[in-house]
């Protein structure tokens, strides 16, 4: 353990479809809205995952109906049950007891958040740091919500271990310069090995070695 401490590595977790085994619930939301309000795009739910709400919102006409679509996503997310994945939260507190600086690096907003804070309070105390999709100016896949993360646990990007499930979010990890860890819940495994520096299948398959690159 002590050893782990003395690498000088952080870990910068997204949330949904990595800790939270929730990526199916919002593919059902976003099909519904889609089917009632055409984008356009293909596989719409599958596309916008990683992207902050704002952005997801633009792809709508009229104020009126992305006023629509954000209050239904608010009562979805307040009414929603969170599961974390098997030994997610047990992976996440082996790192915390390591000494391992970690941040929460997620598109989600602070009110989404607090409603998973209200199912599981233990939860914060687990990172240094938890970054929401409304305290960054640049949302993935740009890089800066990483690049934040890092700065905020005080460890270099290069030094960074980024865990990721989206495109979106692959993107954003690669292009930030960390080494990136990426789990196939979301996308197949052949699309996400394309992104990562290790691919499994979820977090139950990695170990604290595979993350840091020691195995």
């Amino acid at each position: 353990m002590s050893e782990m401490t003395q690498t000088k590595r952080g870990v910068l977790f997204d949330l949904d479809g990595v800790l939270l085994d929730s990526e199916g619930q919002y593919t059902i939301f976003w099909d519904q809205i889609d089917k009632e309000y055409p984008t356009g795009i293909e596989n719409f739910a599958t596309y916008i995952k990683g992207f902050h709400l704002s952005h997801i919102l633009g792809y709508f006409e009229g104020e009126e109906l992305r006023q629509d679509i954000e209050n239904r996503l608010l009562e979805f997310e307040r009414d929603t049950r969170y599961v974390f994945f098997p030994c997610a939260l047990d992976f996440v507190r082996q790192l915390h007891d390591a000494g391992l600086p970690m941040a929460i690096v997620t598109s989600s907003d602070r009110k989404k958040m607090m409603s998973l804070y209200r199912q599981h309070p233990d939860f914060p105390a687990l990172f240094d740091h938890i970054i929401t999709g409304d305290m960054v100016v640049k949302a993935k896949p740009d890089p800066y919500c990483y690049q934040l993360g890092a700065q905020m646990i005080g460890v270099d990007i290069k030094d960074c271990i980024v865990v990721e499930d989206s495109r979106n979010g692959l993107l954003a990890g690669r292009a930030s310069g960390a080494r990136v860890v990426g789990i196939a819940t979301t996308l197949d495994t052949a699309a996400v090995s394309e992104l990562s520096d290790l691919t499994v299948a979820t977090i139950a398959d990695l170990t604290v070695g595979m993350l840091l690159g020691d195995e």
